[in-house]
């Protein structure tokens, strides 16, 4: 068989394809045929040549996945005309206004039926979203005094878990208004801290989205 000139676009294939069965069947009940089903002629040697196993396909997946949210997270963090607490605020809504949100959200993923997939998700939050971009706007908001906390760490954990994680209507299977419900109370838990840093845009967006995961589902 001839050498393939282009890995990185057979690479892509592969994700692409194995993104979107991974959504739509959950990642438990995709299999490796299913993904060559979808490659439009490529053989099974052909994934294996690149992925030792659907596991390693899932963590090329997920990598795919949060590498943009995190270059927008970089962004903001490095950003010199905007203290901490401005930052945070920057993060919700540059998140929330992401164009690629809508895609996402109109493929009406249920995560809670792919564990696997949920789990890396929720590591990556935790162990790269957190350390390198969340924990170091808030180190510098303690700094400039727009933050007040002594748990740095554990605030960083709690916002970004309480944004991607249980404010996430693909996880949860939340309503329009049981995601109004939860960001009101998220809002009001900010701002109990001193970190008023939600507002009426961002909750209409979710809910926007919200509604986008029920009409496609």
């Amino acid at each position: 068989m001839a050498r393939n000139k282009y890995p990185e676009k057979t690479v892509n294939m592969i994700l692409d394809a194995a993104f979107k069965l991974f959504m739509e069947k959950g990642y438990e009940r995709t299999s490796i045929q299913d993904i060559i089903d979808n490659l439009g002629g490529l053989s099974k040697g052909a994934i294996y040549h690149h992925f030792k196993s659907k596991e390693d396909i899932l963590i090329a997946v997920i990598n795919q996945m949060t590498a943009e949210s995190n270059q927008l997270l970089a962004e903001v963090r490095d950003r010199q005309n905007l203290n901490g607490r401005e930052k945070l605020r920057a993060i919700f809504k540059e998140s929330l206004f992401r164009p690629v949100q809508d895609d996402i959200f109109s493929v009406a993923p249920n995560l809670g039926d792919s564990p696997q997939l949920l789990f890396g998700i929720i590591k990556d939050t935790l162990y790269e979203a957190v350390p390198h971009y969340v924990l170091p706007i808030i180190r510098q908001g303690i700094a400039d005094g727009s933050i007040v906390t002594d748990y740095p760490s554990e605030l960083a954990q709690l916002i970004i878990l309480a944004a991607n994680v249980w404010m996430n209507p693909m996880i949860f299977d939340d309503s329009p208004e049981e995601s109004h419900n939860k960001f009101m109370v998220f809002g009001q838990m900010m701002k109990g801290m001193g970190l008023d840093i939600l507002d009426k845009e961002m909750l209409e967006r979710l809910e926007n989205l919200a509604q986008i995961y029920h009409d496609n589902k």
